[in-house]
This record gives C-alpha cells, structure tokens and sequence, in this order.
C-alpha cells in the first residue's frame, strides 16, 4: 500500500535537488530516493502541496466522497506528465496518478487518495494551440484535440471552418480525455455512436511513462484499450476526432406519451431508420432521446425551461393524472433544407397522444449548449454544487418493460426526483467492440440515467440506487452500469464479463504497477493474481 511519507519524499528531493527549501510533512522518514536522472528541476515549480491545491483536487462533481491527495502537479507540457509517471514507475514504493479534466466524476473515479492529481487543464496555458482543425475531406475531416480541452472549446473552434463533431454527449463541459476515457453518449449515440467510435488516432501516455501515438492501425491494442478503458492504461493528451459539417439550425420538439410500451416503441423505430439521401439532409431524427416525468419533478428540473407556463398546467395535470408520463426528445438537424415536410412525415408514424407535440426552432449551438443553459440558471440558485448520487445503467431492450413496472412505476414512487432521468435506446452495431466498454448483449439497448441531485442529504438516494441494483440482480436483468462504480472484485468481472481477462493482460502491459487511476478501484493484488478468472456476460 502507498504511504503518504513516499510522496512527500519524493517531492522533497525534486525541491532540494533544484536547490529550493521546502517543509513537507515534518517527521515523515525520508526513505524513498529517486534516480538522478528523473529529477528534473523544470518539473518542482509545477507541483503544489498546499492545502489548497490539495483540497481542490480532493472531491468532485458528485460531491459524495473525498479522497485527499498529497500533492497537485500542473503540467504545462505532455512530458511532464511523462516524467511524472516515469518517476513512480521507477520508485521503490510507486504512488497513485490520477488524472483530472472537469472533475466530472460521481464516485471520486478521478480522485487519487495519498497520490498525485494531474490538473490537466493546466495544458491549455501553453503557447501552441492544442485544437488544430483539418478541413481537407481527404481521407477525412479531423480536429486533433488535446485530452484537457472541454468539447465546448472543440465545437467553437470547428464552426469557425463550418465543421463539427458528430457524435456528442449532452453536456459539453467536459474533458475529452475524460469522455473518451468512458464512451461519451447522448441522443446522437443511435447514428453515429458514442464519441470511442469517431476516433482515429491518440497520444498516451502509460503508466511506465511511455508516450505513445496509437490508432486502428498501429499500437491498435493500447488504442482500443484506452477507449472506455476507464483510465486504466494511459492518460489521453491528444485525440483526433471525427469531424462531419455543421449544420445551422435545429428544429426541437418534445412528445408526451401515457403508454410506455408506445413511448418505446416510437423510440425504436426511429432508430432503426438508417442512412442518408445523397442530395439532402439525413434520413430520420438527428437526435433521439426519452425522459421520465412526473408532476413533482417538471417543477424541479431544469429541463422544463423548454415549455412555456401555459404548457405547465397541462403537463402537470396530465402527469396527475396518470402518475408518470414519458417525454419523447427528437431533434432535426438542418442548414439549407425546408425539414417541414420531413418532421411532419416522422410525426405522423408516431404514437403520442394529439396535441401534446412542444416545438421550438433553435442554433446549432443552442442545441448543443442546452446543459450548460440549465447549469446557469441552477447555479444562480445554489443547486449545481450540490451532492449528484447519480446512477447510469445499460438495460438490454428484452427487459426494459420489467425495468419500467419495477422501478419507474415501482421504487421511484417513493421519492420525487430533483434532476433528469433519462432513458433512450442505441444500437449495438455503432459500438466497436474492441474498445474496453461494455454493454448488454443485444442489438439494442437502453441508457437508463437517474440524474438526481440532492439539497436535502444523499444518503436516502444511493440507498434507492442500492434497491435499483437489487431488483435487477434479482429480476435477473444483466444490466451494465455506465460511468461504472463497484467495490469488490467480484462485481468488476462481472462488469466487464467476457472481456475481463482482456482487460486485466492490458493492465498488466501498460500499467504492470497499478499507478494509474486508483479512484476507479478495479485492481487490486488479487485481481492481477487472477488473469484467467472468468465474469459473467
């Protein structure tokens, strides 16, 4: 186990060796000493242990678990990084890297208890651009992206050459290095997948400090490993994402259902419409995405700024009436085409029922910024930074109608929710399955995502999440958690199921000496003691 007397050791002898004077844990026994060679003096200005860059470091957005670590490093280039992860790789006693974009996690995934943060928002203070845009079609169009850089920044800068991502999650203020490190997944997901499927090419750095540029065609097993791979292998610097033009305008509506079974269904048809027309806009929705409403959580979530006062009565009066209503999301994406005609034909092989149809005509950016939009308003109130005891979970489409009867309309009604809860299907076929991310065993899925916060303590919501988990284990629903948060070994193999012995060989390739992310909690001595264990799928 790390003794946090071996980092303070450690950043001691950076700061004598560069001839500075330092105090760091008086009464720690200085015993770990680090070859010469990896004590660079440029590194020591870079790494703070004050209490607070310590503290800052130490929690995140979930804000339910605080891991404190000892010291704080501000890169200002990839290879301090490196050097970083060279110096406890070559220690006698290596200590724990994590490494922190937006700070985005629940469960303290990205929290490093005794270790070294890497704040890798640190990188964008040099002087070279680290978004740098290709609008040359051939072979493709790409944005090589630096891992620190919040997708809002990507999206910005790839309009200016009328190009965009096309593959997103909802909200944009997110690293990339820390979407890609997961999946990235919202209502676009059905199309194009998630974000790990519109990526050509990395640049990581491992956990023996080694920088290495990797892709489908070289070093494909270290590519494929990083992406979803939960920050296991390697900390993304660069990522060359795939591009496709943007459009202009967005046409937005939101559908109410009663019935569930017709709210799935419509929501499975439109993503089975597949391809595009040579000459005009894509075929079918651009956007698919469901959500749970009852009465008590239109008033309290922030997604409801989407209808208007008068639109509030009915919804609520239509959520009393039958409990829980279902909000269908779709988007149609467009620049220079009329989209009436199509939008009104989609609308019309639909099930919802009349009258509850809520439009609205918005940016491209708008579209895309519609978190961020409720983030501000939550802000002016104090409930962003506020406990997030979220859960996210992949339900196989089999099984998605027990999920409904036994937590929708089952434990759910026993609290009223301050936050989204979403739950919308993908396609499998859009998920590379030689990436580290998991999902259920079936051509479509459901993202099921409660996205609760918490004004009034927490604790009664992870219990919920806790029943929730129970019913589908015993239900035998072989669900997969998105944004994964387990405790025992046990649940990791079963998480990761046929692809565990995979996972585990990569471990042991890249990182030999479980440096990296330690928040994840995937590894421990008896884990890598156990390479032929078999998970369940």
């Amino acid at each position: 186990m790390f003794k946090t007397s071996s980092i303070s050791t450690f950043i001691v002898v950076f700061i004598i060796t560069s001839g500075l004077i330092c105090k760091i844990g008086q009464g720690n026994p200085w015993s770990t000493i680090l070859p010469s060679e990896l004590l660079e003096p440029n590194l020591v200005t870079k790494i703070r242990v004050d209490t607070q860059a310590t503290n800052l470091a130490s929690t995140d957005f979930g804000n339910l678990t605080r891991s404190l670590p000892a010291a704080v490093l501000y890169p200002s280039s990839v290879k301090d990084i490196a050097t970083l992860i060279q110096a406890s790789y070559s220690a006698s006693l290596p200590f724990p890297i994590a490494a922190k974009g937006h700070g985005h996690s629940i469960h303290g995934q990205a929290l490093a208890l005794d270790g070294v943060v890497i704040e890798m928002s640190s990188l964008k203070g040099g002087d070279k651009s680290r978004i740098n845009v290709s609008t040359n079609p051939i072979p493709y169009y790409y944005a090589d992206v630096g891992g620190e850089q919040l997708w809002i920044d990507v999206l910005q800068a790839t309009l200016q050459h009328g190009l965009t991502p096309v593959s997103w999650t909802d909200y944009l203020r997110l690293t990339v290095g820390g979407t890609l490190s997961n999946a990235g997944i919202s209502g676009q997901a059905f199309r194009h997948g998630p974000q790990i499927s519109n990526v050509y090419e990395l640049d990581v750095v491992t956990g023996k400090g080694e920088i290495v540029t990797c892709s489908q065609q070289v070093n494909q097993e270290l590519f494929y490993g990083v992406l979803g791979g939960l920050g296991q292998f390697g900390i993304i610097t660069r990522a060359r994402i795939a591009l496709g033009e943007a459009p202009k305008r967005v046409r937005w509506l939101r559908l109410l259902y009663i019935d569930f079974l017709h709210f799935i269904r419509d929501q499975e048809y439109l993503i089975s419409i597949k391809g595009e027309d040579s000459d005009g806009p894509t075929k079918g929705f651009d956007y698919v995405e469901g959500s749970l409403i009852t009465d008590e959580s239109l008033l309290k979530n922030w997604r409801s700024s989407f209808f208007s006062t008068k639109d509030h009565g009915r919804i609520s009066a239509l959520a009393a009436q039958h409990g829980t209503i279902y909000c269908l999301e779709v988007s149609k994406y467009y620049s220079h085409f009329s989209v009436d005609q199509d939008v009104d034909s989609l609308l019309n092989g639909l099930s919802f029922p009349p009258g509850y149809v809520f439009e609205n005509d918005v940016s491209y950016t708008d579209f895309l910024e519609r978190v961020h939009h409720g983030e501000q308003k939550l802000r002016t109130k104090g409930l962003w930074d506020v406990p997030h005891p979220w859960l996210n979970l992949f339900i196989p489409k089999s099984r998605i109608l027990d999920f409904d009867r036994g937590v929708f309309k089952g434990l759910l009604k026993r609290n009223a929710s301050m936050g989204p809860i979403l739950i919308y299907p993908m396609n499998k076929y859009k998920w590379d399955e030689r990436t580290s991310a998991v999902t259920p065993n079936e051509e479509v899925f459901y993202t099921v995502g409660l996205l609760q916060s918490a004004t009034d303590g927490w604790e009664y919501l992870e219990d919920q999440n806790r029943e929730i988990l129970n019913f589908c284990n015993e239900a035998g629903i072989r669900f997969k958690q998105y944004l994964p948060h387990y405790s025992t070994n046990s649940e990791w193999k079963k998480h990761f199921g046929r692809k565990w012995n995979m996972f585990v060989e990569r471990k042991v390739k890249f990182d030999p000496k479980r440096i990296l992310s330690p928040g994840q909690r995937i590894f421990t001595p008896l884990a890598l003691q156990e390479p032929n264990g078999q998970g369940s799928y």
